[in-house]
């Protein structure tokens, strides 16, 4: 076979390789199809319903929250101001059992809220709700008899987890899921150190940095995570 023939063969090698990771790369990015980091740890979802996780410093009167998950008790998770700019009247809201009194004290009615514990299983809406403990091992801030918790949640064939305020724990480490949100900024949570270490031990296809970049850690946070990652996870970095 003379070097001409084999030049072109190479060429056709490279550009099937080239077609062949765009193709993968446009189905990984199909899985963040209608999905904002609105900022800090709030995120949105919408699909054929619209989900929130964690609702804060919302600047502008969405109204129209199928369901929302709070992970716990903090005020930049449960904002009562920024829950009142995403809810509708038939939202149902998920929260960890500490929030019941506030929850009704805030004018929710009890058919409208889902008290959850940790390791357990839902289905709210239709949709796949199981919980993850959430906590902190080597500081103080989240305790683990808090009960607080992360969200796996299942859209469309797809599994994503919301990982809440929390270390590397022996509970996340089982964690099977396509995306993962992890917090990154430290003090409060992982660091983006830890978190890289966590997602490429879960080994998602993707992974979204949050909880950096304003009350904690650094916009630089998110792409300091990304450099750290296996090559075959993509990092999607919304905050920057």
């Amino acid at each position: 076979m003379n070097g001409k023939i084999i030049n072109v063969l190479k060429v056709k090698i490279l550009i099937w390789l080239f077609l062949l990771y765009n193709y993968i790369m446009r189905g990984e990015l199909c899985m963040l199809e209608g999905i904002q980091v609105l900022c800090h740890s709030s995120i949105r979802m919408k699909r054929d319903m619209t989900i929130y996780f964690d609702p804060f410093q919302i600047n502008h009167d969405y109204n129209d929250a199928d369901i929302i998950l709070i992970t716990h008790d903090h005020y930049d998770h449960y904002s009562e101001e920024d829950i009142d700019r995403v809810v509708k009247k038939d939202t149902i809201i998920v929260a960890s059992m500490d929030l019941k009194e506030k929850l009704l004290n805030h004018g929710f009615q009890m058919e409208q809220i889902v008290l959850v514990e940790p390791n357990q299983n839902y289905q709210i809406k239709g949709i796949e709700v199981h919980t993850i403990p959430a906590y902190n091992t080597n500081k103080a801030f989240h305790k683990k008899e808090y009960g607080w918790v992360g969200y796996l949640i299942m859209l469309d064939g797809i599994t994503y987890y919301i990982a809440g305020d929390t270390d590397i724990t022996e509970e996340n480490l089982q964690v099977r899921c396509d995306v993962a949100f992890v917090p990154v900024g430290g003090t409060y949570t992982m660091t983006y150190g830890e978190a890289a270490s966590l997602v490429n031990q879960i080994h998602p296809k993707i992974a979204v940095p949050i909880h950096y970049g304003s009350i904690v850690g650094t916009k630089e946070d998110g792409k300091k995570l990304s450099e750290l990652l296996d090559s075959d996870i993509l990092c999607k970095v919304f905050i920057s």
